[in-house]
Formats: C-alpha cells, structure tokens, sequence
C-alpha cells in the first residue's frame, strides 16, 4: 500500500511540475534530498549516480578477494578489469572466514581489506560493497559460520539471538569499510546491506520490515554513510524507497536469464530474454537509477558438472551481445556483471554445490588469464559506453518490430535523447533472439536532420546469428556530430587536433555512417582495403557506406578526422586507456592486455602484457618515443599512428615430473586399529540440540556443528559392546551433494558410498552377522563422513542449518533390541578455536595428518615410507603423500599459470577422494567418481616460483580394492611477459609438534 501511494505521489508531483514547466529530474532531485543525507559526494537522481558533482556510468564487476589469497595479485585482476573499461568492482565478504568462533573476529593476512582497497585506489576503481551478514556467493554457509547452526532463532529474520550473533561482525567489518569510503578518501561508493533479500519458506511473514530496518541501522551505526543499496534476486520490488520500514535508498535487482544449464551451452529458452525490465522498474523505483547489481557473466557449476568451458559457452560472446545490450535498451546505469574473475574455492570455503574451481566461466579466468572471446566483446561494449556520456540521460522506450524496422524479424528498442542536439541510441535484435538466422533488414530512425531510411545506399544491413547492435544518431564525436552509424561505435577521442573514430562491425557486412562536414570535403583511404564509397546527402553531412575490411581501413575524413573501420575480431586488439594524472586517453592497438600509459616530456611510458610478438600501434600520436615496460622501443611514425615491434620470446621453463619425485607416505587413518586411543576425542553427549532444522531422531546429538566443527572431512568413533545377536547396522549421514562415507567395523571395511550429485544424505545398512561379535566383546565403528560444505540459506528457512555427520544410527539384534553405541567425533584440531590462523578456519578438516599439520611445510616426513601416490594403496584407507620440489621461474618478467593435473580412471584407479594441499593451503578437492575437476590452478604466491615447495596429496580409497591416482603434473600455461606488481609470498607457517594433537 505504501509502494502504490509513493508513486501516485510522486506521479502527481511529476504532472505538475511538467505543467508548470519545470523539470522532473530536478523534482526527483529535490525529493531524494528530503531524505536524511549523510554526505553529498555520492548522490544520484532517476538517471545515474553523480560522484563529486559528476554524473558516472557504474560498470562493474564482481571479484571476491578471498577467492584469490594473493593480496600481491589483486591489482593483477583489477588492472584487467580496469582495461575492460570498466570504472568499479563490487565484492562480497565471508563472515565465515572472519569469525570462526563467536565474537573473535580477525581480518589479517590474506583476510586483510585493506591492500585490497589501496589496489582500487591505485588502479582508479570504485567500489561496491556488500559483506552480508548473507551473501550467498555460493560458499559454505551462504556465509554464514556454522556455529550459527545453533542459533535457534530463525536466521534472516528479526529473532533477537540471531540479530544479536550479527552485531560483532557487522560492527567490525562496517568500520573497515566505513573507513575506506569515498568521504573519507577511499573507493568505497556504495554499500549493499542484507543480499538478495526476496523471499522466504512457510516460517515468517515476508519481507519483514523490522528486520531490514535493524540491518540498515546496523550499517549506519558501523560509520556507513554512502548510499544504500539492493539487490532484489529479480525485480520482484522488495524494500524500494517509499516502502516504509526498510527501504534502501537505491533499488537494485539481480538477474540470470539462462539459469545454470551448462549441459546445454546453446539453449536459449523461449521468452528468456527480460524485455519488461525498463517498464518494471518505472513501477518500483522510478526515482533511482536503473540498478542491475548482478547480471549473469557466466555460471556456477556442480560436483558431476560439465566443467567451466561449457559454462563459458553457456554465457558467451553471443549471450553478450544480445543479454547485455538488452539491459542498456533499458537504461541500466549501475550495472555489475556477476562474476568478473571468480577464484578458487580453496580450504572447504565452497559450498556443496560445487568443487573447488569458482572459474564461473567468466572472462578472467580462474588462473587469470584473459584468453576467452567474451573479455574482448565486453570490452568493446563498455568502452563504447563510457565514451558515450549521452545513453545516461537518454530515455529508454518501448521495442517495436514495426515502428523502426521494415522486416518483422528484426526488433528495435529506442533510447530516445531529450534533444536533438544529444545522441539516441537503438537497439536491434532479432525479434526471436535465439534466432540463429542472417537477416537483412532496413531501419527508420529520427534524427536531426528528419526521419531517416537507412542505409541510404541501395545495400540492406544484415543481422548475423546470435547478435544485436547498437545504431548511434546525433552522436557527439569530439565537438562533430556523427549523424548515425549502424556499425557500432568503440570510441573516440581528441589528440592534438585530430579526432579519431572507431568504428566496428561483423565479418560480411555493409555498414553506414554519416558524419557532419561540407560537402566539398574530401574522404580518403589512408590504410587498409577500399571498401568503401561516399555520397553528399545534403551540404551538412557525408555518407560513407562501406564493407567490413578483413582487418581494418582507415580513412580520413577532410584534414582532422580519422575514421577507423574495423572487422570485429580486429577491433578486440584496440585498448582505450587513461593517461595517468591526466583527462586524456589513449588508443593502443596489439597487446594482449594494457594497463596504463603515461605521458611526459614527450616520452609515452606503457605498461603492457604480451603473449606473443607483435606490432604495437598507438592511434593518433606521432613523433613521440615510445617505452614499453620501462624499455624505450624502436619506433616509426605516420600521419595517423606510431608503430612498434615487439618481439616476445617464451622462456624456457623448468617445471618438475612429480611422477619422478621422492613422495613420502603415511597411514592418515589410524583411528581403525585397535590400539588407536581417541580418549582426547569429543564426545558426543547432548540429549538435545539447539539446531531447529532437523530434530533429534537419536538418543544424543552428533551433528558436527553441535560440537564445533564445521568444516572439512568429519570422524566418528562408536564404540559399543557386542551381545552377540547384532545383526543389521543402520546408519544415516549428512554431508551435502556429491559426499561420501565410508563405515569400518574394527579394521574392517563394511562398506562405502561412493557419492553422486544427487544425495546430499545417506541411509546405509549393513549386515554385521558374519563380524564374529561375540558376547561381551568391546568393538567400534569407525565412520569418515565427507562434508562437501554448509547448505546456503538463500530464502529465509533455515537451510543453512541442514546438519552434517551422522543424523542416525541403529544397531539391530536379533532379539527386536538395540545395542547402544557411545559416539565420540572430530574435525578439525580445535573445531572453532582453530589452531591455523593465518590460512583461516575452514582451510582444515578433520583428517588424521590435518589434525597433526603433516599437510603443513617442515612436516617430519623423514620416518616416513618411501612411495608415490601413483601407486596407490591396494585397501581401503586414507594415505597421505608428500614430496618438495624447487621452482626457479622468471616471474618478475613473466606471468606463468600453473596448474596440478591429475589423471583420472576410476576403472583403473578404483574410486577414490584427493584432496591437494600446496605449502600447507588446501587447493583442491578431486572426486574420481563424480567429477568434473581435475586441474587445479595454483597461484604465484601460494607457489613460491623461486624457491621450495612442499606439496601433499590425501588419498581416500572407498573400495576394498584400494586407489591410487593414475597421473600427476605440474603444467605450466602459456607464459606472459608481464608489466604486473611483483608477487610477493602470503605467509604459509610451516609445522611444529601440536600440543594435544591426537
């Protein structure tokens, strides 16, 4: 009710301002002012935000700093996100990283945000904040740490012990970006409260205002005072300003139009594709900016997925230019693409939906590298917006495929300048947008100059496939107005006296622009094929109908305007990039990444990465030397470009063969020999539990996070003695999709699951008549339970509190009785008072040598038995191997992915569970049978390149056969030579003897 009379209000006020002439965004203005401001450098109104009195474009993406425990090569990833064009990165924090115990909250090391703050700030990033206490992100818990498990009031909601658990982390984590914000000189421009708030199960009203008020104040107590933002899972129109209780003062929503199908990368479904985005958000928020806090950049992928390429393919370079600029028909002015870069998923930080590699497809991969086509078409797309100050305040109209188009195949949607002295935008798509057709089409635009029927040659335009345009009129190019162009516009700038265009378009097509200048005024070709011809359409404008060139051509428009017309492909090799300390711009065209450039006392300074030899080409500048990477380079000069060659040489890297190294070897479950003493163990003793998610089926508790772990492998010992009429045992356990577990009786196996995607529980029973239990005899059941992570709690039910261990146990005799069972557990040494704090709480788990910290550097491997993980064990157990090696790579000059790979063959293997531990990180999780990961990138930084390395390998075999892993290397990517920050080492403590280790 207070959502409907808002906008019949602010209807009412905008009709009377409109008759009294005034003007509506100085109405929408005036009442955003009303609001209680905290600060006036970050404001806004119904078109964009203004930063310092300026209005800005936010085109950003999502990078998660914890994902890449490097601090060193953060300004790594925003350099090249940066390089996109973009102008700001939004990350999410982990509260479960941060307080692994109730109130002992730490943020240092790699957990620090600072450096990652200071690296915004040096590269010229804002930032987005969004620490949660939710943030979904797809990490354990949703973020939440599992001692929330025994909160018992319902998370996400207004339950007193629950908002009271948020406090200490809120207040901690708000004060630390509270002081990084742009008031007070950091990057830090918006702050995003709560995460996805929109909807909930049968267990509360919804949305609850109270709630959202409490989390609001909770960020405004924190120092928080830049503007508040949501993120609506979809334009659903939840706590939008005038609501009331709980409004954010920024409306946001999310969007993943082709959902998570990776088994399919090249269905688009029918009537996926959100055309009523625009008309949605007139109904909810018509004074805020257009908001997509996260809009898909690619997908997340599950344990017996398909892997990330065909994520990649899912939401590729087509998907880009039809999803992507279907949101700038809709006037999207704060824009996140979710993810940017996504990292690893290292040390359990997952959640039980997928393994190890957060790659997500996106167009930074996981081990940094920007090989993938969809960087390239990003960058064209948010270069050209940047470039074009007048898609802000132009007016998004309705799509027709009557009204602009003469063929009903094709669809336009109108962004409409409030002038003719400003530029429209019109968006072409095929009306089916999965159409894979080529269709050619005519347009009919207004423009300055009347309604115009385009292209004016007799040619037709031609929309190839999966693609969509965006056709420019009056378009400013530097003070000339470019009447239209249906090629698309990369950039343009102003050097000197001379103006540059850029122009792109798709292999086999004919394009037309027309730009303002006499008639009389001579068009040449100064490089490149003649494609093109030119005709005087009256004596204001030229028209230049032209064919896509196989790579470019350049012409000169009278004597100060150069216009390049690019093949596409061409066009990803072009870099628009600031002049450090200046408003000016450069073009470069070759590197495989720029980072900067810099200019003074005639000398351009470029920082560049390179992946193979290459002409360096920067546009518009002559007679200026040229330094790439600090070297000055041998140049030549023309009328329109300095060139450079640069010759790139990789360099001859020594990478060890595991498969030849000495590997040292040790039992890491000795907890099923008999001697084993697990009196230091936890026992299982509470007769109730305060988790509300699944009550108690068994005479006490051994839900994990009853007893403080949390994380990683679980172990359970029963001991029970025997009658000697036992006969089944029954057994249910919890450790999420994909997990296993495999239950010994004394030192004998009795059986494993080996786990499949579709169980994230398991009820066994196992028949114990032939185990010799005779009367009176004291035996135990040894249970290695997988937890594959904590459940999200992405609706407000509690799912997050779906318990992990064993649920339920039966010991059945043949006289109709049960025959109790005493159950002890661990995990990880310490459970919430974890010992390792530099590496974080999650990053070790339950198993024998974790316990010990043998997967720790310095361990005391020399007792140990010589032998490889390549052979394997011939029973079922858990062994753990370890070896060391040196690395001694060129890294200050070169960027050099490396990555483990792991062959695999189950049938000749058998099935087993890996994990990879590298100088005590934990970095991968390998399911033999379940897949799909089986390369793991390891980054510079965990790797020393320049010095030792201990490595090691738990190897889980489920099946009485035994495991070994059939193939192991260290593969070094193609070398980059690289303009980045040196890489400097995180801490990585090395071993000592653990007090109470057990």
């Amino acid at each position: 009710m207070k959502s409907s009379l808002f906008l019949v209000a602010t209807q009412a006020l905008l009709s009377y301002a409109l008759s009294s002439g005034g003007r509506p965004d100085i109405l929408i203005r005036d009442l955003a002012e009303k609001r209680d401001a905290k600060q006036d450098i970050v404001t806004w109104d119904e078109h964009s935000l203004f930063v310092k009195g300026e209005r800005v474009l936010i085109f950003s993406g999502e990078f998660h700093p914890f994902r890449l425990p490097v601090p060193s090569l953060w300004i790594d990833v925003l350099q090249k996100v940066k390089a996109l064009g973009f102008n700001c990165i939004s990350f999410y924090v982990d509260w479960a990283l941060l307080e692994g115990k109730p109130g002992d909250f730490s943020a240092e090391g790699v957990f620090d945000l600072k450096p990652f703050f200071d690296a915004a700030q040096k590269v010229g990033l804002y930032l987005i904040a969004r620490p949660g206490p939710y943030i979904n992100a797809e990490v354990s818990g949703g973020g939440f740490p599992g001692w929330l498990q025994r909160v018992r009031g319902l998370l996400r909601s207004s339950a007193p012990d629950y908002l009271n658990a948020t406090d200490n982390y809120i207040a901690n984590i708000g004060k630390i970006i509270a002081d990084a914000q742009i008031t007070n000189g950091g990057p830090v421009i918006l702050f995003q409260p709560e995460n996805e708030y929109s909807g909930a199960g049968d267990y509360t009203p919804f949305p609850d205002g109270s709630y959202m008020e409490y989390v609001l104040q909770q960020a405004r107590d924190a120092g928080i005072v830049v503007p508040l933002i949501s993120n609506d899972a979809s334009p659903l129109g939840h706590n939008t300003p005038g609501t009331g209780e709980g409004e954010v003062e920024i409306y946001g929503h999310d969007g993943y139009p082709l959902g998570f199908d990776c088994a399919h990368p090249t269905v688009w479904p029918k009537g996926n594709l959100p055309t009523n985005y625009r008309s949605l958000h007139l109904e909810q928020s018509p004074s805020t900016p257009y908001s997509i806090l996260e809009f898909q950049a690619g997908s997340f992928d599950p344990w017996g997925g398909w892997g990330f390429e065909q994520c990649s393919a899912l939401v590729n370079h087509e998907f880009q230019r039809v999803f992507y600029k279907n949101n700038y028909a809709a006037g999207v002015t704060i824009n996140n693409l979710y993810m940017i870069y996504g990292g690893t998923n290292w040390g359990n930080l997952g959640h039980p939906g997928g393994y190890t590699s957060y790659d997500y497809g996106s167009v930074i991969k996981e081990d940094r590298t920007i090989t993938r086509e969809k960087y390239s078409e990003l960058k064209l797309q948010a270069t050209f917006l940047q470039s074009s100050p007048g898609y802000l305040t132009a007016t998004p109209g309705k799509s027709s495929d009557k009204i602009y188009s003469d063929n009903p195949d094709i669809t336009v949607t109108p962004i409409l300048a409030n002038s003719t002295d400003e530029a429209s935008f019109f968006v072409v798509r095929h009306t089916n947008y999965s159409s894979f057709e080529s269709t050619n089409y005519k347009v009919k635009l207004p423009t300055s100059q009347g309604t115009l029927t385009i292209p004016r040659a007799n040619q037709s335009l031609s929309l190839n496939g999966r693609d969509s345009k965006v056709i420019v009129t009056d378009y400013d190019v530097q003070g000339t107005k470019l009447l239209y162009s249906t090629a698309e516009v990369f950039t343009h700038l102003k050097q000197g006296n001379q103006t540059l265009l850029i122009l792109y378009a798709g292999p086999n097509e004919h394009n037309e622009f027309a730009i303002e200048a006499p008639s009389s005024t001579q068009v040449k070709k100064v490089a490149g094929d003649e494609s093109f011809s030119v005709t005087s359409s009256n004596s204001n404008f030229l028209t230049v109908n032209w064919a896509t060139p196989k790579e470019r051509s350049i012409v000169r428009v009278g004597d100060n305007i150069l216009v390049y017309l690019l093949d596409r492909n061409a066009a990803y090799n072009y870099w628009l990039t600031d002049i450090e300390g200046t408003k000016d711009k450069v073009v470069i065209n070759g590197p495989y990444l720029v980072r900067s450039a810099s200019l003074k006392d005639n000398e351009l300074h470029i920082k560049a990465d390179f992946n193979a030899s290459t002409t360096v080409e920067v546009l518009g500048i002559s007679g200026t030397k040229v330094f790439i990477n600090d070297a000055e380079t041998s140049t030549e000069s023309s009328d329109f470009a300095t060139t450079a060659n640069v010759s790139v040489n990789s360099p001859s890297l020594t990478i060890p063969k595991l498969a030849d190294l000495e590997w040292k070897y040790i039992d890491s479950l000795p907890e099923i020999q008999k001697e084993y003493d697990d009196s230091q163990w936890t026992k299982a003793d509470h007769k109730s539990t305060d988790n509300t998610y699944q009550p108690l089926v068994a005479p006490v508790s051994t839900y994990s996070s009853d007893y403080g772990y949390h994380t990683g492998v679980l172990l359970y010992r029963g001991h029970f003695n025997a009658t000697g009429n036992e006969g089944n045992f029954s057994l249910w356990t919890q450790g999420g999709s994909g997990f296993a577990v495999s239950v010994w009786l004394d030192d004998h196996l009795l059986s494993s699951f080996g786990g499949n995607p579709a169980n994230a529980s398991y009820r066994g029973k196992y028949d114990v008549t032939g185990a010799g239990l005779e009367a009176g005899t004291e035996h135990v059941f040894t249970v290695v339970v997988e937890n594959m992570g904590l459940s999200e709690n992405w609706i407000v039910a509690d799912e997050m509190k779906q318990p992990r261990g064993i649920l339920g146990w039966r010991l059945e005799t043949s006289k109709a009785t049960n025959t109790p069972i005493s159950w002890k557990l661990t995990g990880n040494l310490g459970g919430e008072d974890y010992l390792d704090r530099i590496r974080g709480p999650l990053n070790e788990g339950g198993l024998f040598v974790e316990r010990q910290g043998y997967h720790l550097p310095g361990a005391p491997t020399e007792s140990w038995v010589s032998h490889s993980p390549l052979e394997g064990i011939g029973l079922p157990g858990i062994a753990f191997y370890s070896t060391s090696f040196d690395l001694n790579l060129p890294s200050d000059e070169w960027d050099i992915p490396l990555a483990f790979s792991f062959s695999n063959d189950t049938a000749a293997s058998g099935i087993y569970r890996a994990q990879l531990y590298v100088n005590g990180w934990q970095f991968g999780k390998l399911a033999s049978n379940v897949g799909p990961q089986t390369v793991f990138p390891v980054p510079e930084g965990i790797l020393n390149y320049n010095g030792k390395n201990y490595v090691g390998i738990s190897l889980w075999a489920l099946e009485q056969g035994g495991a070994k892993i059939p193939g192991l290397e260290l593969v070094a990517g193609t070398p980059v030579w690289t303009s980045r920050e040196k890489v400097e080492l995180v801490d990585s403590p090395g071993w000592k003897k653990r007090e109470g280790a057990y």
